[in-house]
């Protein structure tokens, strides 16, 4: 049986600013996530991560390639044709302070998507299928006809998570769900979205810029730089053995706290500034900030090779 939820096969984003203004904000991504399994997605800001998840979720409109959800090429279906597939891909916005109607009851925010699908029409049918989401997200259900200004950052958070868990989706693409919240309420938000996945089965693609969450939350790796994806492999094997030199420097870049071994960490310094996504540079796209770069970086774009079993990197140096 194929376990796979979502198949992303050579992606890309592109946005016109201007007359001859093009930014390349995702260029020839692909990946897979399996049933009940987490891809992280690190990279600086700007490399093109949210890009990425907004296109998967047709938000955007992708240039080129194909987004498979469950088997279903779902890259040119219309949006009225999409309307059911989306109550299995469901998604989890970074600012809970934006993504959140102020005019709405948290009970009419969570109850929105039921309405929308006709899931839910009674009144009490809404409340019998929200309370539950409510609790099940730290919350109770005399939140419920509360207003979102009413509630700190981390509650507004799981407010969205609940409003994402409602209709049950197969995948949640979880947009740095952690990074506008105090580092006290974040292990709270990702062991929610851990204790769920197990009782659920679902799967994330989940998109931060704390290497170490992502550790902690991820099955799988990507790393992305200036819409390109360098590096890709098991959690655990990218943490151990990194390859590509912009793997390594954002590795380096993760304070330890024991400050004996903080010591003798080997520091891998990136110099420079990233590059615009609007004139990228030929060949590798790191190049110009690369220590380890050669002639053949600055002419050839280097493909995405296997080099061990499940390791993917792009680079010129393997």
């Amino acid at each position: 049986m194929n376990d796979t939820i979502l198949e992303v096969k050579n992606l890309t984003k592109h946005f016109k600013v201007g007359k001859n203004t093009v930014v390349h904000a995702v260029d020839d991504i692909s990946f897979i996530i399996k049933k009940g399994k987490t891809l992280g997605l690190v990279g600086e800001s700007g490399c093109g991560k949210s890009s990425c998840a907004r296109t998967i979720i047709r938000i955007y409109e992708p240039d080129r390639g194909n987004i498979i959800l469950n088997g279903k090429d779902i890259t040119a279906t219309s949006q009225k044709e999409l309307k059911p597939i989306r109550k299995q891909i469901q998604m989890i916005f970074q600012d809970p302070y934006a993504s959140l109607n102020a005019r709405m009851t948290v009970r009419d925010i969570i109850a929105e998507p039921l309405v929308a699908h006709n899931i839910a029409k009674s009144k009490k049918q809404i409340d019998d299928l929200v309370f539950p989401v409510l609790e099940l997200v730290g919350l109770s259900k005399e939140h419920a006809s509360r207003y979102a200004h009413e509630f700190s950052g981390g509650q507004r958070q799981r407010i969205g998570i609940a409003r994402a868990l409602i209709l049950r989706p197969q995948l949640v693409i979880c947009d740095e769900p952690i990074s506008a919240l105090d580092v006290s309420i974040q292990a709270q938000v990702v062991n929610l979205l851990r204790d769920y996945q197990e009782k659920e089965g679902l799967c994330y693609l989940f998109i931060a810029h704390d290497l170490s969450m992502v550790r902690y939350v991820s099955d799988d790796v990507g790393v992305m730089y200036l819409g390109k994806l360098v590096e890709m492999c098991e959690s655990n094997e990218i943490y151990k053995n990194p390859l590509h030199p912009y793997t390594k420097g954002l590795l380096s870049s993760v304070p330890i706290a024991n400050p004996k071994l903080a010591r003798k960490k080997e520091t891998i310094a990136i110099g420079g500034d990233i590059p615009s996504p609007v004139n990228p540079p030929l060949g590798c796209r790191f190049h110009t900030r690369c220590l380890q770069a050669t002639k053949k970086c600055s002419e050839m774009q280097p493909e995405m090779k296997e080099v061990s079993s499940g390791h993917y990197v792009s680079c010129h140096l393997y």
